[in-house]
């Protein structure tokens, strides 16, 4: 799994299958292109084109895995994985375009029957070894895209796929002419054409969703969600949020823990939900967890809880001279209002007189000011 794998061992595989099919489709597209026009096969210099923009692909994956690679920087603070991305959009619509080209020459062909070219026999054995090594492409570059999880790879290998298949109908094609069907060539080479387009148009549209940050897919995300609620300390999950950048995943989970329980404890919390969901999750690399002492999904947010500056001026204002006493006082913010523990150190304890008045003191700041809902007066042990 790519977990296996350094950064660097992960980007060296990218490099080393995408040049190995760069080679392949070199080859490919030379003896396709050439053997086609040698040959009088429209369906086979189609299918050499094709493989023309699956060397294209091949240079535009490296230079997208080259800057994809890049850490994090200033500008780019989540580092750099969209240009994989990008980079898949613009293959996409490369290979859209050439479908297009494709079938508006056998159109243009076809209006005219005397320009229909006849294929030779020689282009059925350049069909079988395109068959062949693009096959063995799809199996490579298959396997390396799972290993480092990469979704351009991946799209590449099925791109290779795709001119496996495509070959396989120029066979058919080109077979169909030389038993007498001349329109079979023109027939097949359309075919190629729409295959090329149907391809281009999934990987725009996955990469356009990836670009405006589509979310996971809803099972996906019921299982993280899953994950997060068995997680002991957490009541309740009020906001998952997803996305997708390059083949990493990111999380924005709001979790509801214990009103009361400390901001470390709180913290901690927090680190178990994130390592959870990075080891259990594959794609999840990071994941950005908001800790809440209650659902406030939908309260009002034109109702402000007075800040711990302020709630110490109120106490010295209501406490005057018994101020210096306290120890300590600690807020919580529950349900739209503020309460407050004011803590006295134990050696107030016998001292009656003090503590009835802070505490009565403490009842009329509670009445007096109506973000405050409760003040308790705590001893400290």
């Amino acid at each position: 799994m790519a977990k296996n794998y350094s950064a660097q061992q992960i980007n060296q595989l990218k490099n080393k299958v995408t040049i190995i099919g760069a080679l392949v489709n070199v080859f490919l597209c030379i003896i396709k292109i050439g053997f086609g026009i040698l040959g009088q096969s429209a369906a086979l210099i189609a299918d050499g084109v094709h493989s023309l923009s699956d060397l294209a692909s091949d240079l535009l994956v490296l230079i997208a895995v080259k800057m994809g690679a890049r850490e994090a920087d200033h500008e780019h603070p989540y580092g750099h994985r969209r240009f994989e991305t990008l980079a898949t959009t613009i293959l996409g619509t490369a290979l859209i375009v050439v479908a297009f080209g494709i079938a508006w020459d056998v159109y243009e062909r076809i209006l005219s029957p005397e320009r229909l070219l006849i294929p030779q026999q020689s282009a059925l054995g350049i069909a079988a070894i395109s068959i062949l090594a693009n096959e063995w492409l799809f199996q490579y570059t298959k396997r390396v895209a799972l290993i480092t999880r990469s979704k351009l790879l991946l799209a590449n290998a099925w791109h290779h796929r795709s001119d496996a298949i495509s070959s396989v109908v120029v066979l058919i094609g080109v077979a169909g002419s030389l038993l007498g069907y001349i329109w079979a060539d023109a027939f097949a080479a359309v075919l190629v054409a729409l295959m090329v387009a149907k391809i281009g148009f999934n990987l725009v549209m996955d990469s356009v969703k990836e670009l405006v940050d589509t979310g996971l897919s809803q099972e996906l995300v019921e299982e993280i969600r899953a994950e997060i609620s068995a997680i002991a300390g957490v009541k309740d999950i009020h906001l998952l949020r997803t996305r997708q950048m390059g083949e990493d995943a990111l999380v924005d989970a709001h979790i509801v823990v214990g009103s009361r329980i400390t901001v470390s404890e709180g913290h901690m919390i927090g680190d178990v939900v994130r390592d959870v969901l990075i080891s259990k999750f594959e794609d999840v690399q990071e994941v950005l967890v908001h800790i809440d002492p209650e659902n406030d999904e939908h309260k009002d947010d034109t109702k402000k809880g007075l800040l711990r500056e302020e709630i110490d001026d109120l106490l010295k204002e209501y406490l005057a001279e018994h101020y210096s006493l306290i120890e300590e006082f600690r807020v919580h913010y529950i349900e739209g209002g503020v309460e407050i523990e004011v803590i006295l150190p134990h050696t107030l304890f016998s001292l009656s007189q003090q503590v009835e008045t802070i505490k009565n003191r403490c009842v009329v700041l509670a009445r007096d000011v109506s973000k405050i809902s409760r003040v308790t007066v705590f001893f400290k042990a």
